[in-house]
């Protein structure tokens, strides 16, 4: 491992997305964004659905969009366990911007039978993916 790296694990209930060497990770936190370098302390971290960023080991930003989970950072390994999770180059900008048309009409639908919870966690999801697409623009 490089000197100045540690660790990254992205592991979600269908794979092990990722195992990188990293130099810097900024994870969506329930109280906003949580910053993890080499020799971190040891720590347990309850995550939002959100984008996922790290410096990889060679300098480039890399976005991953998660739906919530939690991360725990040891021993130089930060090991994420998301709901879900999707590299931000292999997302589907069409289809995110799709769920995003509909989870915003559900919402803008004043119906007692839409689960209004529910539609707001899609639009979370949608957002999230296209932020970590680099694609998306607020309208």
């Amino acid at each position: 491992m490089a000197e100045n790296t540690f660790m990254l694990e992205i592991i979600t209930p269908e794979e092990i997305l990722l195992r990188e060497e990293v130099q810097f990770l900024v994870v969506p936190e329930t109280q906003g964004e949580l910053g993890v370098l080499k020799n971190h302390a040891p720590m347990i971290a309850a995550l939002n659905i959100g984008v996922l960023r790290y410096t990889d080991a060679d300098g480039q930003i890399r976005k991953v969009a998660i739906s919530g989970g939690f991360m725990e950072v040891i021993y130089n390994e930060a090991r994420v366990l998301a709901e879900t999770a999707e590299l931000g180059n292999e997302i589907d900008v069409l289809r995110a911007q799709e769920a995003l048309k509909r989870a915003k009409r559900r919402l803008e639908q004043r119906d007692e039978n839409i689960d209004f919870v529910r539609a707001q966690k899609a639009l979370q999801r949608a957002i999230a993916r296209l932020k970590a697409a680099d694609a998306y623009n607020e309208q």
